[in-house]
């Protein structure tokens, strides 16, 4: 049986690995280690330090993802769940959204500040539960699509080197006088890998208001990648959805009760793109992928002479 398998099964059932355990949080460790490091210099410099920093963990995500293939059965079988698992959260996600909903403004804010980078001090109570709402739907792309759409594509290799340049666009891609050169490679990666997986969002969102959601991708103009699944979600919801300064989409103000209906429209969506990707792996048995990667289906009885990867 898939690997696959195992890891939904886990997501769903036990959540996140322990904290000290877990390959994103060292990928974490090891970025804010360099970052800390690295005292900034003139912006070429920057830049290429920044393009070094983010190949060292994309390394060791690769590094990492081919571990299994060293281990006898059933220690690779076993690894290489535990470690696909780790590229996805679907679990968590919910889990983080669903504590916002609270009447108690103060501890909407501190949930909110939990899940968003930006500051939530000034943040009244709409903009908080926008704020959550919107990332519920960039996650779903980040957390859900994307780590299995390059997991489809290049197996446990591609969805750990995902995580990674995910991991680096979340603590070093932003555009301050910090991060402005050193995360600039890491952020225009993410934008690259996240171009096709954003807009696959978007369309497993399209059916719950086709109409609108058309309308209001229209209107997404204000980021490459990850205002588009956040503007069909407000498509659907009908509330505006704003980060001020930022981006806006129109509607009527947003309401707790829009949490719940956006956390209900996720578990719809995630369960429409579990389908096809189930469907695809048994689909494309034995198809080359870009000639770097051969996609096999293999019963579970072959697994440990074959390897664990599908």
């Amino acid at each position: 049986m898939d690997i696959l398998i195992f890891a939904l099964l886990w997501d769903l059932l036990l959540g996140e690995p322990p904290t000290k355990l877990h390959p994103v949080v060292w990928f974490g460790y090891i970025i804010s280690a360099l970052d800390r490091r690295w005292k900034r210099r003139r912006p070429i410099l920057d830049f290429f330090a920044g393009c070094l920093v983010a190949l060292a963990i994309i390394a060791f995500a690769f590094a990492l993802s081919l571990l299994p293939e060293h281990l006898p059965f059933p220690l690779n079988y076993l690894l290489a769940i535990y470690l696909l698992k780790s590229s996805f959260a679907m679990k968590s996600l919910h889990e983080h959204v669903a504590r916002t909903i609270t009447e108690d403004v103060g501890e909407m804010r501190k949930a909110v500040s939990m899940i968003v980078s930006r500051n939530v001090k000034s943040l009244d109570r709409p903009h908080l539960i926008s704020a959550s709402i919107e990332s519920l739907a960039e996650n779903l792309n980040d957390s859900v699509v994307a780590p299995l759409f390059y997991y489809l594509l290049f197996g446990l290799p591609g969805a750990l080197i995902y995580r990674a340049v995910n991991t680096l666009d979340a603590m070093i891609g932003y555009r301050n006088e910090r991060y402005e050169y050193f995360g600039k490679f890491s952020a225009r990666l993410d934008d690259i890998l996240n171009f096709i997986p954003a807009r696959i969002t978007v369309l497993l969102l399209l059916p719950f208001g086709p109409r609108k959601v058309i309308r209001y991708y229209k209107l997404a103009k204000y980021k490459i990648n990850s205002d588009k699944p956040i503007a069909a979600m407000s498509a659907i919801l009908g509330v505006w959805l704003e980060k001020p300064g930022y981006y806006r989409f129109p509607g009527r103000g947003p309401q707790l009760k829009d949490v719940k209906r956006a956390l209900r429209i996720y578990w719809l969506v995630v369960a429409e793109w579990l389908l096809i990707v189930l469907l695809l792996k048994r689909l494309v048995v034995e198809l080359p992928i870009l000639g770097l990667y051969r996609i096999r289906i293999l019963p579970f009885s072959e697994l440990h002479h074959h390897g664990c990867f599908t």
